[in-house]
């Protein structure tokens, strides 16, 4: 599967924002039948990051997946890469 297809957009509040910092975690909304292994491929390929590990949820906005990266990887690197600054 093609990564775009998987990741539609970031999820950016301020509980996110707190995620970022605290947790080295980005929120993303995908695609509602991607499996975690699928997100994390997608997110690794296009970022060029190591995930440690990812974690699901479904909203009445979608499926959100919280991305914690590994200590190596900055979330607030990834952030200003895809411009949630």
């Amino acid at each position: 599967m093609d990564p775009y297809d998987i990741l539609y957009h970031p999820f950016v509040t301020e509980k996110t924002m707190n995620l970022m910092e605290k947790k080295n975690a980005l929120e993303f909304v995908v695609k509602r039948r991607a499996n975690k292994k699928q997100i994390k491929e997608a997110i690794e390929k296009m970022f060029e990051v190591e995930v440690k590990y990812v974690n699901t949820k479904i909203t009445k906005n979608g499926k959100h997946a919280i991305i914690t990266f590994t200590p190596d990887f900055k979330a607030e690197d990834i952030g200003m890469r895809i411009g949630i600054f």
